[in-house]
């Protein structure tokens, strides 16, 4: 007799299973809601990462973004190069260091990362549906916490 799994929410796939599986299957389900978003725009999740650690942090370089997007450099090189193309991103020499290239978001991409926050913010209505304030503050640092200790 072969036992199906049950739906997210229940079982071992609920408050009986294991954080880490918990929160690789919340993150999937955010990841791929997110994906099917951001697609009417189209544009990808680890576009939307780039661009926002961008609007955060300009003048990063491509190492920089990929250490803060947690994306392989190979990845990030790929989404700079579209991105570029398309007239969202540019790019400028390091003041000291000439070969180091830093990039900033264009006024077209900070347009297209505005349209991006809201297909992203109805996501984030979602996840905080049902907790109150103090709740969501303690779960944001909870997360942040674990990515910061491991």
């Amino acid at each position: 007799m072969m036992l199906r799994p049950p739906p997210p929410g229940e079982g071992k796939r609920g408050e009986q299973g294991y954080l880490a599986y918990l929160l690789r299957q919340a993150q999937g389900a955010t990841r791929l809601a997110m994906e099917r978003s951001l697609a009417e725009l189209g544009v990808t999740s680890p576009q939307f990462v780039v661009l926002t650690m961008l609007r955060a942090y300009p003048g990063l370089s491509g190492a920089e973004l990929a250490r803060v997007a947690m994306l392989t450099p190979q990845t990030v090189g790929v989404i700079i190069r579209n991105l570029e193309r398309d007239g969202a991103i540019k790019k400028t020499p390091h003041p000291v260091h000439g070969r180091v290239l830093q990039w900033t978001v264009t006024r077209r991409g900070a347009a297209l990362l505005d349209k991006c926050r809201r297909h992203a913010q109805a996501i984030e209505r979602r996840l905080a549906a049902g907790l109150s304030a103090n709740a969501q503050r303690l779960i944001r640092r909870w997360l942040a916490r674990i990515a910061a200790d491991l």
